[in-house]
């Protein structure tokens, strides 16, 4: 299968025009390996390799040498190799010395100290549906940031066929695959997860049966701030013996693995004495894996619309999350005690800012706009500026701004 180009391929140039090193951190199957390799002029696969993690546990430092930028995959399979990096860099001085891929992060995680300034971060997720060529990419979200028209035709995407999007996911591995060839293999990968990747993300030994209730109970509750508490009674039946302390340490693993990837809650300053709710709203990295942790199909999906919509708002927030780490950016999600929410915020590296809400069909399209504009007016805009878009994501139709300036853009044409 041919390479297709990604948005974080970019950012890895970049990246290594910065500093000595560049760690690319993602879920496994995302496409990191081949995404390196882009750039890598030589490689070792730790993974696969049994006699270069041999050498690499007696000596990590052999495996360092070879032409520049040097790819090290997985290197947490050998996690003493990270201050032979680090001081590697050190010794050669200049920049694009080396190329690592994780993924999973190290429990105690020293790595976010004693890499600074010696190697960047990248995080890298499933394809977004611009990449994945399902998104004509006529409604560019940093033009929409920058205050440009919004305008596009209708891209012609159905319900049905955000429904098979949705089972199918972005992993490259499954583009050419049928919905019911993509959702066996994601079984598999979470059945590999809640058996051996949980486990290997921290050294302690999990119950594979509560990993598995785990995901579904996410799955069932994807795209909602539903609280440890109510996780920790679906997970628990009738038996009831599950601690909250034990269930978070398995909600950990789970985002060290990056399978789960939570929305933290946005804090502006209110011009009111609203109190804003701080609670994560749920969504795992992709929401193939949702509908992968309770077998589902798109028939069942079309059939439980109320569900397919979350789900849809968690395709949007993976979406958002890969185009708004293009320019910097961080996604938020934004509810206060009133129950006004938006279901995604982004919010740029000076502090500008932007509200979306995701609407699965075209009825809730007033009442969305409605939401945007009422956080415009609660938010102190003396601290945090006036926002510098309010759209409507939807699943179909066309782009363009309406009267009351709220944007709607389908989510078949967005792109970065």
């Amino acid at each position: 299968m041919s390479y297709r180009p990604r948005i974080v391929d970019t950012e890895l140039g970049e990246a290594l025009a910065s500093a000595g090193a560049v760690l690319i951190e993602g879920p496994k199957a995302c496409g990191k390996t081949e995404t390196a390799r882009r750039a890598a002029r030589s490689e070792v696969l730790l993974d696969v390799d049994a006699r270069a993690r041999q050498a690499a546990a007696i000596d990590p430092s052999l495996v360092l040498d070879g032409a520049e930028p040097r790819l090290i995959d997985e290197w947490q399979r050998e996690p003493e190799i990270w201050n032979h990096i680090r001081r590697t860099v050190d010794e050669r001085r200049g920049t694009g010395h080396f190329i690592l891929t994780g993924s999973s992060v190290p429990p105690d995680d020293e790595t976010r100290h004693v890499g600074a300034g010696r190697i960047i971060r990248l995080r890298m997720r499933p394809m977004t549906l611009s990449e994945s060529g399902r998104s004509t990419g006529t409604v560019s979200l940093a033009a929409v940031l920058d205050g440009g028209a919004v305008r596009a035709a209708d891209p012609g995407l159905t319900i049905g066929q955000l429904a098979d999007l949705v089972c199918v996911g972005g992993w490259p591995g499954n583009l050419d695959a049928t919905v019911a060839q993509a959702q066996r293999l994601l079984r598999g990968y979470l059945m590999e997860v809640a058996r051996v990747e949980v486990q290997r993300a921290d050294g302690m030994r999990r119950d594979p049966q509560i990993v598995a209730r785990l995901l579904r109970s996410l799955a069932r509750n994807v795209g909602t701030p539903t609280s440890l508490n109510v996780l920790r009674t679906d997970v628990n039946g009738s038996d009831g013996s599950l601690k909250s302390e034990t269930l978070a340490s398995y909600l950990d693993a789970l985002g060290r693995l990056m399978i789960t990837e939570d929305l933290p809650a946005w804090a502006p300053s209110l011009r009111s004495r609203t109190r804003l709710r701080a609670a994560p709203v749920r969504h795992f990295v992709d929401p193939s894996l949702a509908v992968a942790a309770v077998r589902a199909t798109p028939t069942r999906l079309l059939g439980d619309v109320n569900w397919l919509g979350l789900l849809f708002e968690s395709l949007v927030v993976r979406d958002l999350r890969v185009y708004a780490q293009a320019l910097d950016a961080q996604v938020f999600a934004y509810r206060d005690e009133t129950g006004l929410e938006a279901d995604a915020i982004i919010e740029m590296p000076d502090g500008g800012w932007a509200a979306f809400e995701v609407k699965l069909g075209h009825r809730d399209l007033d009442l969305a706009a409605q939401h945007l504009l009422r956080i415009k007016n609660r938010v102190d805009t003396t601290a945090a500026g006036e926002p510098l878009a309010l759209a409507v994501i939807t699943a179909t139709g066309y782009g363009y701004v309406r009267d009351d300036g709220v944007a709607v853009i389908p989510i078949g044409a967005l792109t970065a």
